[in-house]
């Protein structure tokens, strides 16, 4: 029985066609250039207060700017993935910085400056079944 795969919230994504690789989606103003991620969905900027914000796809590779690998559960259930896991933030060419998990079997893999890839992966499966699905960035 194939499981659903649902992602863990709808927009952070592209879902592209056979032979296309996913891209983060976010937002940026057509007035002042500011860049925001996940999108914002009223299409208002919060820095100069236009209402001219559009989608955009933001690159797939970036570098890692800091890191943490957690090695128990955090309290409030808020978080349901595999222990331990790695949590950071990587910066995009397109000059915004993402908080992301990261991908890896080796954590000694993760460094400062490395470069990463976006990746779409199962983070836990819920009640029904369903594999939730979420972004992280794993090194190349």
């Amino acid at each position: 029985m194939e499981k659903n795969r649902i992602p863990i919230k709808e927009g952070l994504w592209t879902t592209p066609a056979s032979g296309e690789e996913p891209q983060l989606i976010g937002s940026k103003c057509k007035a002042c250039g500011e860049l925001f991620f996940p999108r914002k969905e009223k299409g208002w900027c919060i820095h100069c207060q236009q209402e001219t914000l559009e989608d955009v796809r933001l690159s797939r590779r970036g570098k890692i700017v800091s890191f943490s690998v957690v090695m128990q559960q955090p309290g409030g259930d808020f978080y349901k993935g595999p222990v331990p896991y790695a949590y950071g933030c990587v910066d995009l060419p397109d000059g915004i910085r993402i908080e992301s998990l990261f991908t890896t079997d080796d954590f000694n893999e993760l460094k400062v400056g490395r470069d990463v890839e976006l990746r779409i992966e199962k983070l836990y499966e819920d009640d029904e079944g369903n594999e939730v699905l979420t972004f992280k960035f794993t090194p190349i």
